[in-house]
């Protein structure tokens, strides 16, 4: 199938944010001690690179080059997390905050797919829509992960 170089790039960009959101998360399961963030933090990184997978397949199968290099958007993303941690120190309220930062952009971006004006076949677009599902019910996880921590112990 082959797809106009507006898709092509539109998925790309998808690429570069659930790459940006591996090495997000890689960098959290550093920052963190805490075992259950370790252990959903790597689940969500594994997520996005499934994710990789699917995107570059249908770029493959399209004509396309496979999705290279990170966003500019997530390598500031990645800088303000690192820069945020170094002030607030690596408790789990800060990295959950960061974290959902990161899930903000990622919505951000697969809505503005979405919303384009793009042709897009609808395989293609099923399935930017259910990542698109899928990253927001890891957003609402990570954002009940931090809401979790504004209770008083």
């Amino acid at each position: 199938m082959q797809l106009n170089e507006k898709l092509l790039e539109a998925l790309s960009d998808l690429v570069r944010i659930n790459q940006d959101r591996v090495e997000g998360y890689i960098k959290a399961i550093e920052l963190t001690e805490d075992t259950d963030l370790k252990a959903l933090f790597q689940r969500m990184s594994d997520e996005s690179r499934t994710y990789i997978d699917q995107l570059n397949n249908v770029l493959l199968e399209s004509g396309g080059d496979v999705g290279q290099g990170s966003s500019m958007s997530g390598k500031i993303y990645r800088t303000w997390m690192a820069v945020k941690a170094t002030f607030s120190g690596h408790d789990r309220q800060s990295i959950l905050s960061s974290c959902e930062y990161a899930e903000d952009a990622a919505q951000r971006t697969y809505e503005d797919v979405l919303r384009s004006s793009i042709p897009m076949p609808y395989s293609i677009r099923e399935l930017v829509a259910n990542q698109k599902g899928a990253l927001r019910s890891s957003h609402d996880t990570v954002k009940t992960y931090r809401d979790l921590e504004k209770i008083p112990h």
